[in-house]
């Protein structure tokens, strides 16, 4: 039996309006709740990695993004890299993390470095793609929160909470992992009546379908 392609969708609301909106064609992965937020998303994603030895992963949901008029309400997003805010020492302008502290998460093996606070990810080389998506232990809550981040991770284009922790077990399971993410609102914006989450998944949908269909994930073993 060929080994299969996992998708993870964080939560049950948005696993139901991919579903409601037709979500994936048969045969292209199996599909997967992983769960909200960094920890219960790193145990579900490790623990359906080590059951079904899958080929790749696609981790596919909504996230906000820092700049709107870059990235606006709808647009979806693959990612080259995903950084991880929120675990360290301190809080605010005085928190420090693994790469401050000296404690990476975990140690090199062999030729694997260690891993401190960003993952490499993989993609196919048809897809449009922002550079780095972070992932944090708690949402922004306000535009300052939001630009105090921006400032420790210059790069990133848009927040989740689960992109490190799946790409964590991916990295220790050897599974190449591709994140694609809808955005349903501006980072630190927490009033719903500005979100459009049926938007950005139908958005995170569309690209998704096209890179389960795309066999030519850079980095990853076909």
């Amino acid at each position: 039996m060929s080994k299969p392609t996992l998708l993870f969708v964080p939560t049950a609301l948005e696993l139901r309006r991919l579903d409601d909106l037709g979500g994936v064609p048969p045969g292209h992965a199996l599909c997967y709740l992983v769960g909200f937020g960094p920890v219960a998303a790193a145990a579900r994603a490790a623990a359906l990695i080590e059951r079904l030895s899958p080929r790749r992963a696609l981790l596919l949901g909504i996230a906000g993004a820092y700049d709107t008029g870059t990235h606006p309400l709808g647009s979806a997003l693959c990612f080259d890299e995903v950084g991880l805010f929120g675990v360290g020492a301190g809080e605010g302008k005085a928190f420090l993390g693994p790469p401050a502290l000296g404690f990476p998460q975990w140690p090199a093996e062999g030729s694997a470095p260690a891993i401190e606070d960003r993952l490499p990810l993989v993609r196919p080389a048809s897809a449009a793609t922002a550079p780095l998506l972070l992932t944090t232990t708690a949402a922004s809550a306000t535009p300052e929160q939001a630009a105090e981040r921006r400032r420790r991770f210059p790069g990133a284009s848009a927040e989740d909470m689960e992109g490190f922790a799946v790409a964590f077990a991916c990295q220790l399971a050897r599974v190449p992992l591709c994140i694609v993410r809808g955005i349903s609102n501006r980072v630190g914006d927490r009033d719903p009546a500005s979100w459009n989450i049926p938007l950005a998944l139908a958005g995170a949908l569309a690209l998704a379908n096209a890179v389960l269909a795309d066999e030519d994930w850079q980095g990853a073993d076909s």
